[in-house]
């Protein structure tokens, strides 16, 4: 049986639509053997209804503690999805250093002012092909920062479905020999089949790249809901095993180790 984990889950303290407690029950009827709250965390911005409200940052990870020391029956890990920015890297790793974490995820919202998953309307009158490039660009310093333990959709420019009009497999191999150099792990993220994408990130073309740079795994399923927890999984592990995954990772306390599946 899969040692399976899910590190990448939203409750009310950010934009998912149950408390913390809900998803424990549909991550048991999953078979998961570890969950991770991952609470989008985003600074030098407004708060927005996504993230969580500075004043909650303790009581979520007083309470994701609270609920993991009362839980027999699965591991509960507490985490943030960090939003990455060139520039403000000392900031983000000073803000997060004295958190009491078993990991960190580190994603990509943002170009410039907008988000690149809200809609649309955020590509409309742009060049696809340099957003591609640029949206890389990003990702790779956010590896290179070593402040995350896990990148997350480390392509989510592709939400839209939308495809530069050369081929980004250099993108891929690039962004792998960075992560494998910068010993970061990159996750297959179901709820790509969620979006309009209707896939998975990173796209399944490439991770035979990130296979052959020996880069470490995890699946995680994004859920903004409990009824996500675990979506997928069977297919993501299916796909892990034909491009010649043999291991997994697993976090505590900012540790990683691996573990066959």
């Amino acid at each position: 049986m899969i040692y399976s984990t899910d590190y990448h889950i939203h409750t009310t303290y950010s934009d998912g639509r149950s408390v913390p407690e809900d998803y424990v029950a549909q991550a048991l009827n999953a078979g998961l053997k570890e969950i991770g709250f991952s609470e989008h965390l985003t600074l030098f911005r407004e708060p927005e209804d996504w993230n969580i409200k500075p004043a909650d940052i303790e009581p979520y990870i007083s309470h994701i503690k609270r609920l993991a020391s009362g839980t027999d029956e699965i591991k509960i890990r507490t985490g943030f999805e960090v939003d990455f920015f060139p520039g403000r890297e000392a900031e983000i790793r000073s803000f997060v250093e004295t958190m009491q974490l078993d990991y960190l995820i580190g994603s990509v919202h943002f170009m410039g002012d907008k988000t690149v998953d809200n809609g649309p309307d955020f590509y409309e009158g742009k060049d696809f092909n340099m957003l591609f490039s640029e949206y890389f660009s990003i990702v790779i310093s956010a590896v290179e920062s070593g402040i995350f333990d896990i990148i997350g959709h480390c392509d989510l420019i592709r939400i839209f479905g939308y495809k530069p009009l050369y081929d980004p497999e250099p993108y891929y191999r690039k962004l792998a020999k960075t992560m494998k150099k910068n010993d970061v792990v990159f996750e297959i993220n179901t709820n790509g089949r969620n979006r309009p994408l209707a896939d998975f990130y990173p796209d399944r073309r490439f991770l035979n790249i990130f296979r052959e740079e020996h880069v470490p795994v995890c699946v995680n399923s994004d859920a903004h809901m409990p009824i996500r927890i675990g979506q997928y999984f069977d297919e993501a592990y299916e796909l892990l095993r034909y491009v010649g995954f043999t291991e997994m990772a697993v976090f505590e306390k900012r540790v990683r180790k691996m573990i066959p599946f």
